[in-house]
């Protein structure tokens, strides 16, 4: 077990390396200028050269390559760099934003988690009945749906038409999420009634795909397993169906299910970029995309390194896992 987590570690640093040098070389192909846009304000107006110059200088641009690739790696490894058009350090971005992105990605996995394995279960124990179509037909559906269409429409139905027509209360939730307070959560995930109010569409509209995936999965490895030479036997002795669909079926079923929930949570956090910028909900995604849309270099790296880290660690656990959950797997090449 020792020797496969410091070799999956070691190959996690590897691949936070690859990935840094790939957003590196990437911000240098792609036809942008920082200097330019912080000196103009954006490229609204002309400067002069000597300002972009000056600029450059100030930001380091004017360095080597080579040179500018090193102070880059050591800022963003130390979290001691700076945004090029704020001044903030990202070491505060990070201390602000992950633990919004953490708690919208729990809440979106506890959403896929419970409906996704609990349809699913339902849909393989009634095969072929009305729940069991009408399951299939509501995870093919939300599959289907872009998130920033469902985002757009759920704001559109919830944050305006149900304010313009009366709804009850608890049906109008708000279009925006620019009242985050991380002050009203208490044990860091328990938000107050307002901040729940906040997190709901996000949340939803996060998990949406991601749950009818782990819907579908679900039926068919309880189908498959519900077909197994020892849930037969277990049959045969004469165990209820209850016991036999627990201990064996479901047990077995859930070891892809878990590692597709445990990966997704990494992906979830990575891939909420339209979510919260929808909602404007204060997490990493959402500040990615206006550090990308301003070429600010630090900010990207930093953020996006942050989000390959916990990718990495979740894939890890989820492989731990594994030996939990079938003492038939074993890590590390143990016999």
């Amino acid at each position: 077990m020792a020797v496969f987590i410091i070799r999956r570690l070691f190959s996690l640093v590897v691949t936070l390396l690859g990935g840094f040098t790939l957003l590196f070389i990437l911000f240098f192909a792609l036809p942008s200028d920082p200097a330019t846009k912080i000196a103009s304000n954006g490229g609204s107006k002309n400067v002069p050269a000597e300002v972009v110059r000056n600029v450059e200088k100030r930001l380091g641009l004017d360095k080597p390559v080579y040179e500018q690739y090193w102070n880059r790696l050591t800022d963003t490894v130390t979290l001691s760099g700076e945004s090029y058009t704020t001044r903030e350090p990202v070491a505060d971005m990070v201390k602000q934003r992950l633990p919004a992105s953490l708690r919208l990605a729990i809440f979106a996995m506890m959403i896929e988690a419970t409906i996704g394995i609990g349809s699913g279960v339902l849909s393989a124990r009634r095969r072929g009945s009305i729940a069991d179509t009408i399951t299939t037909i509501a995870a093919v559906v939300a599959g289907a749906i872009p998130v920033f269409v469902l985002g757009y429409l759920l704001t559109l139905v919830t944050g305006v038409y149900a304010f313009e027509h009366g709804w009850p209360e608890w049906a109008r939730l708000p279009a925006i999420s620019n009242n985050y307070d991380p002050d009203q959560w208490s044990l860091f995930i328990i938000p107050n009634l307002d901040q729940l109010e906040l997190l709901i569409q996000p949340a939803v509209v996060l998990a949406s795909v991601s749950t009818a995936i782990v819907a579908r999965l679900t039926r068919t490895t309880m189908l498959e397993a519900q077909t197994a030479d020892h849930v037969r036997t277990a049959r045969a002795k004469g165990l209820r169906e209850k016991t036999v669909s627990r201990r064996h079926v479901l047990r077995n079923a859930l070891i892809p299910v878990v590692t597709f929930i445990g990966i997704d949570f990494g992906t979830i956090i990575g891939f909420a970029i339209l979510t919260e910028t929808v909602f404007q909900w204060p997490g990493l995604g959402s500040k990615v995309a206006t550090a990308a849309g301003q070429s600010d270099l630090p900010v990207v790296l930093a953020l996006s390194m942050v989000v390959m880290l916990i990718y990495g660690l979740m894939n890890l656990v989820v492989d731990i896992s594994y030996a939990k959950l079938d003492p038939r797997i074993r890590l590390g090449g143990a016999k």
